[in-house]
């Protein structure tokens, strides 16, 4: 039987709330696992996929079939979980003090006594994951592939994982400087050079509304395999193999809105485009067609995510592409400065 792990936090009235976390305990001959979702609490899909999992991990354990430990933290952010505005969840930033709740955790963590509760929630959470040898964090994005986000380190070994989920993508970076979770967990690992002993990377699971029972069980079964594999799990599953699209992240073409208005796609996801292709507009103002603007490729790939709302404000990213050369927007640091 899994041990229940959770622990409490402040919630922005000086009350608690409480982080579910369950422990599947292996025989200590597999490596430490630490799997979590929801760190920016409006993206739902991981949840879903890890209690689905769960429910595999209780057979497994009950069997004797593991063979490391694993750490489950379903629902990782109960701050950002009930900031719910006229019918929308807005859980990537904290309403109290602006944070995005999946920055400065390198900081939160190297505190003796944190400063407010955001700080509080991720220095407890990097605690719980410490001594992982394995961590993947799971995300969603806006409309979008699936696709991982791996540092270079642990590149070309995240092939495996990335088609074991049946992802369309890898984004491979190298620095983030922005403190999210897996930087902060890494970067102990980077600096002992012990990278080829663990793994970390962020899963992105599509967009904000694909979250389904079919969606779920494909990917649990994906991340279950792919455990299976790494020596976690005694099982005679193997994941299946999926093309994969190794991108730097430099390459990655991100197109921003030139002005508000009603957006407009012409390509899908998933859809190549040519450099110089038109594949969306604005229209500024309806009703005068003079206000519509155009939106081109920068360079040949395939659009990977999409802005969900059909109603942009300016300077919101509206698609990001694949591409076969460094991006003239391209200055180092994040893919999502925000």
């Amino acid at each position: 039987m899994a041990q229940d792990i959770s622990f409490n936090v402040r919630n922005n009235n000086g009350g608690t709330v409480q982080v579910g976390a369950w422990r599947f305990e292996g025989n200590g001959s597999g490596p430490t696992v630490h799997l979590q979702a929801g760190v920016h609490a409006d993206e739902i899909a991981g949840m879903l996929v890890l209690h689905v999992l769960m429910q595999r991990l209780q057979v497994a354990e009950a069997e004797g079939r593991l063979k490391g430990s694993i750490t489950v933290v379903p629902q990782a952010n109960p701050l950002g979980i009930g900031q719910f505005r006229q019918g929308r969840i807005l859980g990537r930033f904290h309403d109290a003090t602006g944070h995005n709740f999946n920055r400065s955790f390198d900081q939160s963590a190297a505190m003796a006594q944190p400063s407010t509760n955001v700080q509080e929630w991720q220095k407890k959470l990097v605690q719980l994951a410490s001594s992982a040898q394995v961590m993947l964090d799971l995300h969603t994005d806006d409309q979008a592939l699936p696709y991982l986000y791996v540092h270079r380190r642990f590149w070309p070994r995240g092939r495996d994982l990335a088609a074991a989920l049946k992802m369309d993508v890898a984004i491979i970076w190298d620095d983030g400087g922005d403190g999210s979770f897996e930087e902060t967990i890494i970067a102990p690992w980077l600096r002992e050079g012990v990278t080829d002993q663990h793994m970390a990377a962020t899963l992105e699971l599509r967009g904000q509304g694909d979250v389904s029972d079919r969606f779920a069980t494909q990917d649990a079964e994906g991340l279950y395999a792919w455990l299976c594999s790494h020596g976690v799990i005694d099982d005679a599953v193997t994941p299946g193999d999926w093309p994969v699209e190794a991108m730097e992240m430099g390459h990655m073409e991100t197109l921003l809105a030139p002005q508000p208005g009603v957006l407009i796609f012409e390509k899908e996801l998933g859809d190549f485009v040519e450099e110089g292709q038109r594949f969306a507009r604005i229209l500024g103002r309806p009703g005068d067609p003079s206000s519509e603007v155009v939106l081109y490729a920068e360079q040949a790939g395939r659009m990977v995510t999409r802005y969900r709302d059909r109603l942009v404000p300016q300077g919101m990213v509206v698609a990001k592409f694949t591409g076969s050369r460094v991006s003239r927007n391209w200055s180092g640091g994040l893919l999502d400065p925000n």
